[in-house]
């Protein structure tokens, strides 16, 4: 396991970071759809981050309103058309996030992967270096416009292209265990891990292509709980949450 403190001391306080939210971050517990209580803690804890100096670039699911793999599961769907489809979702949830941040004082800009001109940006690396420069909030959509890749895999991809020094990955628990803490009384937490320890345990974190490319590209990769009230900030001011995952040496 990689030394603690070194690898802490060596993000420091990151300025610029990729946050990944699943689109079950949109809706209250079991539901569906896109729900406003939650939209709002979504769009405060950005505006909180983006309070502290931070350039936030955000990549959404849309598990909240289609899962592709799911529904080609029947096989009346095929698999890239369903894909689609859940790209589709991501969009819609990228437009809500856009509207929310905007009426608290946030500019923002949706950017997708698929070319729907009429709701959002296209997205081109230099014009969303260019958002973020201007400290601009940019929502990515539509994953990487192919099928087969999942919105993890586009987070680690966009983490790389935006030259991003974190990826933060947001979840229901305050880090990765050894194993399911809701099922198991002597799971225990890890506070940080390299990629290699996570691939070979198959930890269930992000797909094995996205924590792949983060292991190649040396982008480390925070998992913390989302849904503690500054969570996101206090990444941002350097203090020590959740389980970081960091390539070794």
């Amino acid at each position: 396991m990689p030394d603690s403190s070194s690898a802490r001391a060596r993000l420091g306080k990151p300025t610029r970071v990729l946050l990944k939210l699943s689109g079950e971050a949109f809706c209250r517990p079991g539901g569906f759809g896109i729900d406003t209580k939650e939209l709002g803690i979504i769009a405060n804890e950005i505006k909180d981050a983006t309070r502290a100096g931070a350039q936030i670039a955000v990549v959404v699911g849309g598990g909240n309103i289609i899962r592709g793999a799911e529904l080609a599961k029947s096989g009346d769907i095929h698999q890239a058309t369903a894909d689609y489809m859940g790209m589709l979702g991501t969009v819609m949830n990228g437009a809500a996030l856009k509207e929310k941040l905007d009426s608290i004082g946030i500019d923002s800009r949706v950017m997708s992967a698929l070319d729907i001109k009429a709701v959002a940006e296209p997205f081109i690396r230099n014009r969303a270096m260019r958002h973020l420069e201007k400290g601009r909030v940019i929502i990515l959509a539509a994953g990487t416009g192919s099928p087969f890749f999942t919105t993890d895999t586009c987070a680690a991809l966009r983490a790389t292209e935006l030259e991003c020094d974190l990826l933060l990955k947001a979840t229901k628990v305050d880090g990765v265990y050894s194993a399911d803490p809701k099922t198991n009384p002597d799971a225990t937490r890890y506070s940080e891990l390299s990629f290699s320890e996570a691939l070979s345990k198959k930890l269930a974190i992000m797909d094995m292509t996205a924590l792949a490319m983060c292991q190649e590209r040396k982008i480390p990769v925070l998992v913390f709980d989302f849904k503690i009230s500054g969570n996101i900030r206090r990444v941002i001011e350097g203090e020590e949450i959740g389980t970081l995952l960091t390539s070794e040496g």
